[in-house]
């Protein structure tokens, strides 16, 4: 089976991670790297050692899914730039409820118009949870689950607030209060001269925290606290029929953008191999076809 060439949008936290993923996976090829310079650091041209990196994806020949590894807040422009060149793509857009609904609506229609696939929200979470949240759900219809995120790093929280003003670099910490209630603990490094209280009133405001109890505080060097680790616990008590106490726990312990890139790569073969055309989120994908191998080995194996 001819493999499935993959561009990889952007070169930060998920992208480096994401060529690292598809460099081990056995049915996919590295296209190349995608950047808005193709001039790298000595570190960068080390990791990626004779990987194409260019400006535009037409240099790259042929390719099949692009893998948008660049702020959430960029994927609605990003996204279809690459639709509309015939070529799929899959994002880790981690908005979610209606803006994530709005986004799929959208690339849904360019997807079609142009005969190719848009995987949306493909991290975990939204992403692989939503998938362990559908299934909760269709075991016990009635009832609540609570999804509680760390204690560790958010990365669509940490580039929003990097994102403000007089602000150098941001680390968001999530740490959970119980019942799905957390806190946002976000340390930042400021520029010479910024002032802490109107840095914090500018993030506190956005709509990435201000739904959450946020503190934000000042620190010398984001470098010397930085820790990509998180984490989630997600319990569901309810109803199996007319049984009452059902419960489940579905806990994970992980490196935030290791885990996200994967997914993304396990997206990216669905789009290429399996999917028509539209837009899709993850539990609308069957979850075999985020593997490799033939169908019939996979039932063999896993059932």
């Amino acid at each position: 089976m001819k493999a499935v060439r993959v561009a990889v949008v952007g070169y930060g936290n998920i992208g480096r991670y994401a060529v690292e993923a598809l460099r081990a996976a056995p049915d996919i090829e590295l296209a190349g790297v995608v950047r808005r310079s193709a001039t790298l650091s000595d570190d960068q041209a080390r990791e990626l050692g004779g990987t194409a990196v260019v400006t535009d994806v037409g240099e790259l020949g042929e390719v099949d899914v692009a893998l948008l590894c660049g702020p959430t807040r960029s994927i609605p422009q990003t996204a279809p730039l690459y639709l509309e060149r015939g070529i799929a793509t899959v994002d880790s857009y981690d908005v979610h409820g209606e803006a994530l609904w709005q986004l799929r609506s959208g690339l849904d229609v360019v997807a079609k118009e142009h005969g190719t696939v848009a995987v949306v929200s493909a991290g975990w979470d939204p992403g692989s949870d939503s998938v362990v949240r559908t299934l909760l759900l269709a075991m016990a219809p009635q009832g609540l689950t609570y999804t509680n995120f760390g204690p560790g790093m958010s990365m669509g929280h940490s580039v929003a607030a990097k994102a403000t003003p007089g602000v150098v670099d941001a680390l968001s910490m999530t740490i959970p209060v119980g019942s799905g209630v957390h806190r946002r603990m976000v340390y930042v490094e400021l520029e010479p001269g910024a002032d802490i209280e109107q840095v914090s009133a500018a993030i506190t405001a956005d709509a990435y925290f201000c739904h959450d109890d946020t503190h934000v505080l000042a620190v010398p060097s984001i470098d010397a606290i930085k820790d990509v680790s998180s984490g989630v616990l997600m319990v569901r008590k309810g109803v199996s029929g007319a049984t009452h106490n059902q419960s489940f726990e579905f806990r994970m312990a992980i490196n935030n953008p290791a885990l996200t890139s994967q997914v993304m790569v396990a997206c990216a073969r669905a789009a290429a191999r399996r999917l028509a055309p539209g837009a899709y989120t993850m539990p609308e994908i069957a979850p075999m076809d985020l593997l490799p191998g033939d169908r019939e080995t996979l039932v063999k194996t896993l059932l």
